[in-house]
């Protein structure tokens, strides 16, 4: 098993280390316990009646939360303290802290995200998860909370691939059930495409030259280039995804619940903090809370599509 680390910059955001690909992600369903977030202060909580899904949750006195194990800066487990942190990990910390309860984290990958809304093992995905018009007819969306791009990772003495348009005859990894799936048959026909479970196999893959490529959003390509830093960002986006929190299909209660919570995260400042502890300060970019509802969304990525 290879185990992948952040480089001592990450350290100051308190991950530590990450685990490459080990049996977490094989088991796709991985569980940790969260304290409190130093991004969630103590908020009001308010009762909801016992035969509300709201109040089911609070009589529990959990919410569980599918997340990433493996995509810094996003969700991460922390082999040394068995937590996961991130960007999601937060967002999702916000909302147990404004219903009263503890988050219970999950492993929740591409593939499996939605199986585990419909089939009851999470109440909530937040899971780098794009918002899309297959997926909103499966699955409700919060409104989005960050827009990621699609770029393509190679090593960094790889000069034969520029761009979207040179991935033809070469092997690029993208995860099983992402969007990158259907966008990479549509702009790069010809390329070999490599489906996994998980991105960080499609990491050890790149370093180990079994592809020549990685495409996915550009956050989760940074936390890559964070960990390895011979790898390299090449070409222009591919494309804008927008990630929402993903909610039981009906589950309209929920959904306006978190709605909520991240309009209230935006509005008082824990969102700006949050974004420059785990992408700001890796990126040099500012935070820019997305203010676009699901439909907004859905004509964005359909846009994209072309």
């Amino acid at each position: 098993m290879q185990v992948s680390r952040w480089l001592g910059i990450a350290l100051s955001a308190g991950v530590l280390a990450i685990a490459g690909c080990g049996g977490d992600d094989e088991g796709g369903a991985g569980e940790s316990a969260a304290g409190g977030s130093e991004a969630t202060p103590a908020a009001s909580v308010e009762k909801f009646a016992a035969d509300t899904t709201l109040g089911k949750i609070q009589e529990k006195g959990e919410i569980t939360i599918g997340v990433k194990f493996d995509v810094p800066p996003f969700g991460v487990k922390n082999p040394q303290s068995g937590e996961v942190e991130g960007f999601d990990v937060e967002m999702g910390k916000a909302v147990a802290a404004k219903l009263g309860v503890k988050p219970k984290f999950i492993e929740a990958i591409s593939d499996n995200r939605i199986p585990f809304l419909e089939d009851g093992t999470a109440d909530l995905i937040l899971s780098t998860m794009t918002i899309n018009e297959e997926r909103v007819g499966q699955i409700e969306f919060s409104d989005p909370y960050y827009i990621a791009k699609g770029r393509i990772l190679v090593k960094e003495d790889n000069s034969e691939i520029t761009g979207v348009d040179t991935l033809g005859g070469k092997n690029v990894c993208t995860a099983l059930g992402s969007t990158y799936e259907a966008t990479l048959k549509k702009q790069a026909p010809d390329a070999k495409l490599k489906l996994v479970d998980s991105y960080s196999e499609c990491l050890e893959s790149l370093q180990n030259g079994s592809v020549d490529a990685i495409s996915t959003d550009d956050v989760i390509l940074t936390g890559m280039i964070i960990q390895d830093d011979t790898l390299k960002l090449v070409g222009d986006e591919l494309s804008q995804e927008p990630y929402g929190a993903g909610i039981k299909k009906g589950n309209t209660e929920l959904k306006e619940f978190v709605d909520g919570v991240f309009t209230e995260y935006k509005d008082d400042g824990r969102y700006d903090k949050t974004y420059e502890k785990w992408v700001g300060q890796y990126t040099d970019t500012k935070a820019e809370a997305p203010t676009i509802s699901v439909d907004e969304a859905v004509e964005l990525v359909k846009k994209n599509a072309g």
